[in-house]
C-alpha cells in the first residue's frame, strides 16, 4: 500500500513538462474557479459537458497515464455509485402519479372522433409520449427528479474533485502562492497581510506529503505486526486504531515543530523582509490564447448551460 503514489493528492508533477505546465499559474486558478463555479445554477448538460471538458484536458495534455488512471478511475467509480443510489432512491414526492388520460382508450376514439379538430388528438399524444417514472420494476423506481438530482450531484462531485487535482498536479506550490499573492495586491489596500495568507498556504500545500507519509507509515506498521482482529473484537480494534490516531498527531505536531525551527534557524522573522521570488509571472501568447477561450467557455455557459 503506498498512498504517495496510489493517491498523489496534492503532489506536483515535475516530469514531463506538458503545456498545461507552462501556462501562467493566474490563468490556470482562474480557469479552476470558473469549473467551480460555472456548475452553479447550470443544467444537466452542461455539467456533463464539464466532466468530458476534464477528461478531454487531461488526455490531450499528454500526462502520463500511471498519474491519472487509477486516480481518475477510482474517481469515475464512485461518482457512478452515487448516480445509482441517488437514482434508485425515492424523489421525496409523497404523491401517487396517475396518468391523465383514461386507460380505456374507446372513450379516447370517441371523444377524437366527436370533436373533428386536429390539436387534441396532438396533445394526447404529447401527454402519452411524457413519463415522470421512467423505470419500475419490483423495488426499484426511477423518476425525472431522482435522475436529474443523480447526475447533478455525481457530476458536480467529480467536477470539484478531479478539477483541483488537476490544477495541483499541473502547478508547483510556489506558482500557487504566487498567482494567489499576484491576485490579492488589490486587498492590500484593505490592510490584509496578503504575504501572511500565502507563506500559510505554502506551508500547508507543503505538509500535505508528510501527512500522507504518516498515515502510510503507520498504517504499514499495524499490518507488519499479524494484528488477530478477530479476537480483538470491535472494542480492541478500535482502541488500536485510536493508539494509532494519536501517534500520527503526535507526528505530525514534531513535524510541525521541526518546520518552525528550521525557519527559526535561518533567521525568519516576518515573510515582508525574507521574501524569496520564485516565479516571475508574466503572460506569454499561450496564456492570453487560454484567456480568450475562457471568454467563449463563459459564453457557451451562458447560451446553452443556464438551467430553465
Amino acid at each position: 500500500m503506498d498512498l504517495l503514489r496510489s493517491l498523489p493528492i496534492g503532489l506536483y508533477l515535475e516530469q514531463p513538462q506538458t503545456w498545461l505546465h507552462k501556462l501562467d499559474p493566474r490563468v490556470k486558478l482562474i480557469w479552476l474557479m470558473s469549473f467551480l463555479t460555472t456548475y452553479i445554477f447550470a443544467n444537466n448538460l452542461w455539467r456533463v459537458l464539464l466532466v468530458v471538458l476534464l477528461i478531454f484536458a487531461t488526455l490531450i495534455a499528454r500526462i502520463p497515464r500511471r498519474v491519472w488512471q487509477q486516480q481518475m478511475g477510482w474517481l469515475l467509480t464512485f461518482c457512478f455509485f452515487i448516480l445509482v443510489v441517488i437514482a434508485i432512491t425515492p424523489d421525496g414526492l409523497g404523491i401517487k402519479y396517475q396518468p391523465r388520460l383514461p386507460n380505456n382508450q374507446q372513450v379516447l376514439t370517441e371523444q377524437s372522433a366527436s370533436t373533428q379538430s386536429t390539436p387534441a388528438p396532438m396533445s394526447a399524444n404529447k401527454q402519452q409520449d411524457y413519463k415522470y417514472v421512467l423505470f419500475d420494476k419490483g423495488p426499484v423506481k426511477v423518476t425525472r427528479r431522482s435522475l436529474d438530482l443523480a447526475i447533478s450531484v455525481s457530476t458536480m462531485w467529480f467536477t470539484l474533485i478531479y478539477s483541483c487535482n488537476l490544477y495541483l498536479l499541473t502547478t508547483a506550490t510556489e506558482e500557487i502562492t504566487a498567482a494567489i499573492e499576484s491576485l490579492m495586491q488589490p486587498l492590500r489596500r484593505l490592510k490584509l497581510p496578503v504575504t501572511e495568507i500565502t507563506l500559510t498556504l505554502t506551508l500547508s500545500l507543503r505538509f500535505i506529503p508528510l501527512v500522507l507519509e504518516e498515515i502510510q507509515n503507520l498504517v504499514r506498521s499495524v499490518m507488519t505486526r499479524a494484528i488477530n482482529w478477530k479476537k480483538l473484537g470491535l472494542k480492541g480494534a478500535v482502541k488500536v486504531w485510536m493508539l494509532v490516531a494519536e501517534r500520527l498527531l503526535e507526528n505530525l505536531l514534531l513535524r510541525a515543530e521541526q518546520m518552525a525551527s528550521a525557519m527559526t534557524v535561518r533567521g525568519f522573522t516576518t515573510p515582508s523582509e525574507h521574501r524569496v521570488q520564485w516565479h516571475h509571472l508574466r503572460l506569454r501568447r499561450g496564456d492570453w490564447l487560454a484567456i480568450a477561450i475562457l471568454i467563449l467557455f463563459w459564453g457557451v455557459r451562458l447560451a446553452i448551460g443556464t438551467e430553465v
